[in-house]
């Protein structure tokens, strides 16, 4: 017999009821028009799929979109900007790749999102291709790719040719197009540049639903506003990505250092070495951010108890991680190049650490990590990071200050802090990047994890850093970041800002995309 409704406790129907009205309400903010669509039948405005939209990474926002679009073609994604655009009331739009944001930056709040993966298993998108160019601008290898693949799709794809891009991030398992939206750099960025620098051309989805190829020889203003440009100008779904020959495996070296000034000078000497190393990294070990993390698990047991010796003697070791590729026609020479480019190095004597592992082994590490934290169910947890680009002239102000000062009196539990330098003429200053006006500058990644409760003490550390970096003059730049008003936006793009303006005007007229980084849409 059915339960009468007088028997139901009067406050679970109203939790019931506002649960529905919650999801409800933003359905009714999109025009009755658009349900009526040949895409209709890819757009759902249910809980479960407005739920998963809500949330990123970062675990430390949640906007509802109205509706998400899972498209099967590029035209599906046209006909949703067309379609916004010429609405007297546009809604918005933010593409949304793996849900790596941090803080809401692929949000569309009452709005649409567009999970670009769907576009991978309909067969429909670019998919990956490799090619080559014998003439032109740019002669050699590219692959044309979608920009909702994932690199590590892109790096498998193009070793089946014996080849490979050369500019990564430290996690491959991120969409093309959501890294060159932001800018995208790892330890390969001092020597080919971010991979926003490494890019032939693409096709472009404007927010006014006009699908453009552009390149430096074509719709130039277009293709340097939007790498880097914050998802603010276009929805890439193709990009020409270079490729060189690939190595098949790489000489990893890790090097430790209880002096911060000898392990910024070496950093910046290997990286002045003309055709030297592919990769260099810094990293920080203190009592609570161990030698091994999700980033890889590089030390064995037996190298631990000479590192915690270092650990109690100073609260901070400090540690440089270079690789150097190699392949058959090498493998006899790659240590002696090592060698002599470790001549002077003032690392501590015998804490020197070498590995031998495939190109993959070493460009997919973290990914190793983050299996292990999901078989944990540590990977779906708030991630308070804080990413920064910090002035070499600085960064010692910024070692004893935050490193030294902030963070090793917090006695707190935290992710990996990394500190390596890159060099400014890498970048192509008429992409919308904003990085420090220094010939070199540091990445400084503070990536915190939290166990659910202590995001909010982790966050307040933030502020405090960028507190420190205000007062004492430091002209930080932040990345992957999201301010919240219009002044911070116009501070940290400084001299772009007008262009980084009239570019919107130009691309994206009626404020439609990508909403979630607040920068010309409150939310």
């Amino acid at each position: 017999m059915a339960k009468s409704l007088s028997n139901i406790p009067t406050y679970f129907i109203l939790i019931t009821f506002l649960i529905d009205l919650i999801f409800a309400q933003p359905n009714d903010v999109l025009p009755h028009q658009l349900h009526t669509l040949h895409i209709a039948t890819s757009l759902r405005v249910d809980g479960s799929a407005t739920a998963t939209a809500s949330r990123d990474f970062g675990k430390l926002v949640r906007k509802t979109p109205a509706a998400v679009l899972y498209p099967s073609s590029i035209e599906d994604i046209i006909s949703l900007l067309k379609f916004s655009y010429n609405q007297s009331s546009p809604f918005t739009v933010a593409a949304r790749g793996c849900g790596h944001s941090l803080r809401g930056q692929a949000m569309a709040p009452s709005g649409v999102v567009v999970e670009m993966t769907s576009l991978k298993p309909s067969g429909a998108g670019i998919g990956i291709r490799v090619g080559k160019n014998n003439s032109g601008t740019a002669p050699g290898f590219y692959a044309d790719v979608g920009g909702y693949q994932l690199w590590i799709d892109v790096l498998q794809a193009s070793l089946e040719h014996g080849l490979a891009p050369v500019s990564w991030t430290d996690y491959l398992h991120l969409t093309v197009g959501g890294t060159l939206s932001n800018a995208g750099v790892s330890g390969q960025t001092f020597r080919h540049g971010p991979q926003i620098s490494n890019v032939y051309e693409m096709d472009v989805i404007t927010g006014k639903g006009e699908l453009v190829t552009c390149s430096k020889d074509m719709n130039s203003e277009l293709f340097y506003a939007v790498l880097g440009g914050l998802g603010q100008f276009g929805i890439i779904t193709r990009a020409r990505i270079p490729l060189q020959p690939a190595p098949k495996r790489v000489k990893w070296v890790r090097m430790l250092y209880d002096d911060f000034s000898a392990f910024s000078q070496d950093q910046e000497h290997l990286i002045s070495i003309d055709g030297g190393l592919d990769y260099l990294e810094g990293s920080l070990i203190t009592l609570h951010s161990p030698p091994n993390n999700w980033r890889s698990s590089f030390f064995s047991k037996s190298d631990y108890p000479r590192i915690s010796s270092l650990l109690t003697k100073n609260g901070i070791v400090y540690c440089i991680e270079v690789v150097k590729y190699y392949d058959d026609l090498t493998s006899h020479t790659v240590d002696k190049e090592l060698q002599e480019m470790f001549k002077g190095l003032r690392f501590l004597p015998g804490l020197i650490f070498t590995k031998d592992v495939t190109l993959v082994d070493f460009l997919d590490r973290v990914h190793k990590g983050e299996l292990d934290l999901r078989a944990k169910g540590l990977w779906d947890v708030p991630h308070p990071w804080l990413n920064l680009f910090v002035p070499k002239s600085r960064i010692s102000d910024f070692n004893s200050g935050v490193f030294k000062d902030i963070i090793l009196k917090s006695n707190q539990t935290i992710g990996p802090l990394l500190v390596y330098p890159m060099i400014r003429n890498k970048w192509d200053n008429r992409m919308s990047a904003a990085i420090p006006d220094e010939d070199i500058f540091y990445s400084v990644a503070l990536l915190h994890s939290s166990g659910g409760d202590d995001w909010e003490t982790l966050e307040n550390q933030n502020k405090q850093i960028l507190s420190f970096c205000d007062k004492a003059g430091i002209e930080i730049k932040q990345y992957l970041h999201r301010y919240t008003t219009k002044e911070d936006w116009m501070n940290h793009f400084g001299p772009k800002w007008k262009i980084f303006e009239d570019r919107k005007a130009q691309f994206d007229p009626k404020m439609i995309l990508s909403p979630g980084q607040q920068i010309f849409n409150s939310i």
